[in-house]
């Protein structure tokens, strides 16, 4: 009898489900694990990822070893869409366009532009003492 442990990211303690042969298949192994753990597919999917190596298994024919730890996770049945918003800001703008991203909290701003802001905020209270 073959096994695979498998525990879900937010518990301490991993489970065990047992099939026979060499490898199980991911598809019937989130099978087996949405029976034991009373859950249904039309309300959520597996996101089963290698304990180890941390590589997500994404089709379902793959073949998982025996003896092998996995973390799974509930994702939405649609799967997880991606909220990140991303902006990209030229380099050849002037620097005072740089500032209305900083006005945004979710927008991401690199080292260099935060440099550049900074210096340039100082020439400009350098002008101004001096006019």
């Amino acid at each position: 009898m073959s096994c695979v442990h498998y525990k879900f990211s937010s518990k301490m303690s991993y489970d065990t489900v047992t099939f026979n042969g060499l490898h199980i298949s991911l598809c019937d192994l989130k099978h087996q694990i949405m029976s034991r753990e009373k859950l249904k597919v039309s309300n959520c999917d597996l996101q089963i990822t290698n304990a180890q190596t941390k590589e997500e298994y994404t089709d379902d024919n793959a073949l998982i070893p025996r003896n092998s730890s996995v973390i799974v996770r509930r994702i939405p049945v649609g799967g997880v869409k991606s909220t990140s918003k991303t902006y990209v800001i030229s380099r050849s703008e002037p620097v005072s366009a740089t500032s209305k991203a900083i006005d945004d909290p979710s927008a991401p701003i690199s080292l260099a532009q935060l440099i550049e802001v900074y210096l340039y905020s100082r020439q400009e209270l350098k002008e101004k003492k001096f006019t």
